[in-house]
């Protein structure tokens, strides 16, 4: 049994997890979802919303050295609350995630993708602080594959996403360097070209990269099938207790 903690990407909570946790759970593992600040059900103001509590609320959450999981966006807070207390971080998993590099925010390293698809979707607000994502394209970039009504669901949970934590590179990231890391490319995303997700697992040995057939959505189209995959990385001698 693996202990999990799966952190959700920009503008969703730990809401999207919601069928990924009973099913890893059914393979005999111990699973936990965050909401980080201003997501979900936490109240935190977008204007105090940083890297750095991002990576404090994912330090909390864990209990015992556990395995992260990071979609998305939640490539880099995963990987700040490893560089911040490596003692509780078992492994990192990206699930399509940005997997940082030395002196390069979030926003920096979706510069360095040959295409840019959410780019046309991204509406900032007026004060600077946070975006979202047009509605009328939502379903198109993230739920393509999902099951009926996960396009309503979704939109009904979707909360601002704070933009300072994605203006802000990784401080500490030479102390992630002997934690285990595996990477989990979405074949079919419209949201992160699955040629910049190989691009950034490049980085590990490729015993490390595996890959699903979906959208950037994995918890939702195949919930089963990505339990099965974390649960498989968790069982490699790499991530092994």
């Amino acid at each position: 049994m693996a202990k999990f903690l799966l952190v959700h990407g920009s503008c969703h909570g730990a809401w999207c997890w919601k069928d990924t946790i009973p099913a890893l759970e059914a393979l005999g593992h111990d699973v936990k979802a965050i909401d980080l600040p201003s997501h979900g059900q936490d109240r935190t103001p977008l204007a105090d919303v940083t890297l750095a509590s991002y990576a404090d609320a994912i330090v909390d959450a864990l209990e015992a050295p556990s395995l992260v999981v990071g979609h998305s966006m939640g490539g880099f807070p995963i990987t700040q609350a490893a560089a911040n207390r490596p003692d509780l971080v078992q492994g990192l998993i990206f699930l399509c995630a940005y997997l940082p590099i030395e002196g390069h925010s979030l926003s920096d390293m979706r510069q360095l993708a040959n295409d840019h698809p959410l780019l046309p979707a991204i509406r900032r607000s007026d004060d600077g602080l946070s975006m979202t994502f047009d509605p009328n394209q939502i379903e198109r970039l993230f739920y393509h594959d999902c099951p009926p009504g996960t396009y309503e669901f979704a939109s009904g949970h979707l909360s601002p996403q704070a933009l300072k934590p994605q203006r802000t590179t990784i401080e500490g990231l030479e102390k992630t360097k002997d934690i285990p890391k595996a990477y989990v490319v979405c074949e079919e995303d419209r949201a992160i070209p699955p040629a910049f997700q190989y691009q950034m697992a490049a980085v590990l040995p490729d015993a490390q990269c595996f890959s699903l057939p979906t959208s950037h959505s994995p918890f939702f189209s195949a919930p089963k099938a990505l339990a099965q995959q974390l649960s498989d990385i968790a069982q490699v001698e790499l991530m092994s207790v």
